[in-house]
């Protein structure tokens, strides 16, 4: 285990504060992105992936812990970085995917979750207990929330014991916004209080200590709370560091600890910079880095619509569509409106739902045959002007579509590296 994550609250403290970005995604295209970046910056890369992702039973990409190390692994031996530089980390691990379970039932699974997901190497736990299972409030009590966290716990300690793997650092809080962001438009979004903060951080203490758990708490880098960042289907609430100052005045009576920053997608880079600079160094991401890949896919799809004979009107937007009327359990209920509405936000939300369904072997057909169409043409300067203008044409000229890809999702990524290793002025 890298000692970057151990270090945020030292440096924080030494007026040097720094921090890491962490990759919530598992998009092949995403993770390549994530590792070149690492390999270019020889900076340690942080890779999370979520329990609705990647689970013990598979997860909505297939894939258990097991088969999501290994992807990302390949992928590192295939661009030459140093496997000492990965660091993966688990996301809002606890009963969420089966909440709608007893209790007793998804915590068992939650279990075996967790089990699988020390076992796999990942060494940032993320242990996330916040929801009520069927007949429980949605919302529970910060007591219930560390009890059932300290269980999840003592299995993740077990297996790093059994397994000889070192032991894992820990994330804990229950102030955890909603994975994915809000299903609905945001006027403003209250920090946490820091009379909630300090109670959390107590309680946890004290459930862990009595469980026997005092060195796995002491292992503990960071709280999730909320700074005052969120983002809607529509709209983005922007860090205001004012809002976050008592907050972050927390941190001053907690020498090993920080804050864990969730739904950082879509912040500016000072924004960014700011949150590190005031105690939120764990930047995650997750959604803004998929809608840059949807969004520079969709100006590939209008390219070849211009350009290539035989490929169809916008025929990757049609194929998506058709994907997710089809299939709307991973869109309905998150989206709100009419019929025209609904479509464009399927499409171009914040919330990026879309991203739930790159993997279906429609969806994989349709951009391969995009990626195909262009293969061998060269794109005009003036199309790239036209479809993709957040682009120097000429940092892309000559990019192949799967280049543009790829520098499309590390325009989002640099940003995040910039601000976590520079403070700002």
């Amino acid at each position: 285990m890298s000692n970057c994550l151990l270090d945020l609250a030292k440096a924080r403290r030494d007026g040097r504060p720094r921090g890491i970005t962490s990759v919530c995604s598992a998009h092949p295209t995403v993770l390549r992105a994530a590792v070149r970046l690492a390999k270019k910056t020889q900076q340690p890369v942080l890779i999370e992936a979520t329990c609705n992702q990647v689970n013990h039973l598979g997860g909505y990409t297939g894939m258990t812990p097991s088969d999501f190390a290994g992807l990302v692994k390949q992928i590192a031996a295939e661009e030459g970085l140093d496997r000492g530089l990965l660091i993966f980390g688990g996301d809002h691990l606890g009963p969420n995917p089966w909440r709608s379970e007893d209790p007793a039932a998804a915590m068992e699974k939650a279990k075996a979750m967790v089990e699988a997901y020390v076992a796999a190497g990942f060494s940032k736990i993320h242990l996330d207990a916040s929801m009520g299972c069927a007949g429980e409030p949605a919302a529970l009590d910060d007591r219930k929330i560390a009890v059932r966290a300290a269980a999840l716990c003592a299995v993740a300690e077990e297996t790093a014991r059994s397994k000889g793997l070192p032991m894992p650092v820990y994330i804990l809080g229950t102030e955890v916004p909603v994975p994915g962001g809000a299903d609905h438009i945001l006027d403003t979004v209250e920090p946490t209080s820091p009379d909630a903060a300090v109670s959390t951080i107590a309680i946890h203490r004290d459930v862990f200590e009595k469980a026997g758990l005092a060195d796995a708490f002491a292992r503990t880098i960071a709280f999730v709370v909320q700074p005052g960042v969120e983002f809607g289907s529509d709209n983005v609430i922007e860090y205001n560091p004012a809002k976050a100052a008592s907050l972050a005045n927390v941190l001053e009576n907690y020498g090993t600890l920080v804050f864990e920053a969730h739904s950082t997608d879509y912040q500016p880079e000072a924004a960014l910079a700011a949150l590190v600079r005031d105690g939120f160094p764990i930047l995650k991401v997750g959604p803004g880095v998929t809608f840059a890949y949807r969004e520079a896919l969709y100006a590939l799809d209008l390219i070849a619509t211009e350009l290539v004979p035989g490929y169809g009107e916008r025929s990757l937007f049609h194929t998506m569509e058709d994907v997710m009327t089809a299939h709307p359990k991973d869109w309905q209920g998150h989206y709100h409106g009419d019929e025209r509405g609904l479509r464009l936000q399927r499409h171009y939300s914040y919330s990026d739902r879309i991203r739930y369904y790159w993997n279906r072997p429609q969806s994989a057909n349709g951009v391969q045959a995009l990626v195909s169409a262009l293969a061998d043409v060269a794109i005009p300067e003036t199309l790239l002007h036209q479809y993709l203008p957040q682009f120097d044409v000429e940092d892309i000229r000559g990019f192949s579509a799967e280049d543009i890809l790829i520098a499309s999702v590390d325009r989002v990524l640099g940003s995040y590296d910039r601000a976590v290793h520079q403070s700002p002025g």
